[in-house]
């Protein structure tokens, strides 16, 4: 097999070396970026949801979110670091570690992930679209929505939440398939526009009655006991369940880290996590418990105090409020769903098929299954545990980041043949067994065992914040005593 006919089996545009000129990301792209990953429905109601849990003891929590952004930090420098070297986002990287085989199958394992909570995300995106409708037609004629044809239901939605479904997944679609360039500024503008909107709400909500509102933030905190052992326990668990959000990401950062213009911005960046931690809970904090204090006209009880945001809205009725909300939920969730998931999910999909797919062509795939799995989502998927097949899958994501770690750092010492990642030639560096690195996979293997028993073992569910963690180190380690000469 010669060389040429060999690459074009294994070469995709897209998965090349980024082009210099291409490397234009700084440290604030990289503060947009991970101001998106926090600024969701889900981490929201998370973050606040954690202050609730703990008796509101503010700095065992606001210490636990530190330190496990701090985690975040760590990881998304050493797997950052290679793609931004080298310029190849993270399934060509894998290539290395695993063999050509090796990346495609667990690649592939990626893909099926991302797309699927794609899919869900896009669900829920969609309710925000078919909120948007139905107010809109109420507002036109306020007896419209009685009318028979919206009692018709189809796998559990009337038409206008086909509608909505339809307009949620042809809106992404338009504007994830345009290319990173594109990307970068959508990042960009849905980071300001949903910080704006926050902000508008925080103040929104400081000015209506400031001394009513800061009594009741002023509640919220909780100096009392913070050094007592006790809360050991506490901020270890905040801890993992903070890294725990962000662990889909950081195993695909390398796919935005390789448009970074030099290792100094890629840190410098991701100290912006931590900022960004800090200012999103401030506000969620104060919103969440200036909004409850009001609805209730009390500013001291603070018990089943409101965390989602939808129900915060629905509690002020307020029309001009609700749609603004919605808009920026529309936002922060569409931006949301391109970083986790759609853009990890393109890479490793063109990876599974280097010389047929494209950006469009792996989007439009990307679409249809997510549009799928949104319509079946309400009556089928979520009624038979399939997330936790998916958590299964999951569980690989810490071990495939350990076997890499591992070898690119403390194997290969920060090397790599850039022309051999492309080669099927039997010769070529990263040939291994017929395309599989055996002793990368089966580390990979073992690390999953332990990264999944916390999924499945109920005696060890405790530990399952940092099933990541725990999957990383287990096949890193046990990699290295392996493949070291």
């Amino acid at each position: 097999m010669s060389q040429l006919k060999s690459n074009k089996t294994l070469i995709n545009w897209d998965l090349v070396s980024v082009n210099p000129n291409d490397k234009n990301w700084d440290w604030r792209d990289l503060f947009y970026f991970w101001g998106v990953n926090i600024q969701s429905v889900i981490a929201f109601s998370l973050i606040t949801s954690l202050y609730m849990v703990y008796n509101l003891n503010t700095f065992v929590v606001f210490f636990g979110t530190i330190l496990g952004s701090f985690l975040v930090y760590i990881f998304s420098n050493l797997i950052g670091k290679p793609s931004q070297k080298f310029g190849l986002p993270f399934v060509v990287m894998l290539r290395s570690s695993l063999g050509f085989r090796g990346a495609k199958f667990f690649g592939f394992i990626r893909f099926l992930v991302g797309v699927f909570l794609f899919g869900i995300q896009t669900y829920f995106l969609s309710k925000a679209f078919g909120y948007l409708i139905r107010i809109i037609l109420f507002h036109i004629d306020n007896s419209f929505l009685d009318k028979e044809i919206f009692l018709f239901f189809l796998f559990g939605m009337n038409i206008i939440d086909w509608l909505a479904i339809i307009i949620a997944i042809l809106f992404q679609f338009f504007l994830f398939s345009r290319g990173m360039n594109f990307n970068r500024k959508l990042i960009a503008i849905s980071a300001l526009a949903v910080y704006s909107g926050i902000l508008l709400f925080f103040i929104s909500t400081f000015l209506t009655d400031v001394k009513f509102t800061l009594k009741a933030f002023s509640n919220v905190f909780d100096f009392s006991n913070f050094m007592d052992r006790a809360n050991i326990g506490p901020l270890i668990t905040v801890t993992g369940t903070v890294f725990a959000y962000f662990a889909f990401v950081i195993l695909n950062f390398g796919d935005y880290s390789r448009y970074i213009k030099n290792e100094n911005e890629l840190k410098k960046g991701n100290l912006c996590l931590i900022l960004n931690l800090v200012i999103f809970s401030f506000m969620a904090l104060f919103i969440v418990s200036g909004s409850d204090a009001f609805i209730k006209q009390n500013s001291e009880d603070l018990s089943r105090i409101l965390t989602n945001p939808t129900d915060i809205i629905g509690k002020l009725d307020n029309i001009l409020v609700t749609n603004l909300a919605l808009i920026f939920i529309i936002i922060a969730s569409a931006s949301t769903n391109l970083i986790a998931n759609f853009i990890p999910s393109q890479y490793t999909l063109i990876n599974t098929m280097p010389s047929k797919l494209s950006l469009k062509s792996s989007s439009l795939i990307i679409g249809i299954i997510g549009f799928v799995i949104g319509i079946l989502w309400l009556t089928l998927l979520s009624q038979i545990g399939i997330l936790s097949l998916i958590d299964t899958l999951g569980a690989f994501f810490g071990p495939i980041f350990g076997v890499m770690i591992s070898d690119f750092y403390l194997i290969k010492k920060e090397k790599l043949i850039n022309k051999d990642i492309y080669s099927l030639e039997s010769n070529g560096e990263y040939f291994y067994s017929g395309g599989w690195h055996l002793k990368g996979i089966y580390c990979l293997i073992l690390g999953f065992i332990f990264s999944a028993s916390t999924i499945w073992n109920p005696s060890l569910m405790f530990l399952q914040s940092y099933a990541w963690i725990i999957g990383a180190i287990t096949a890193g380690f046990t990699y290295y005593l392996l493949a070291k000469k």
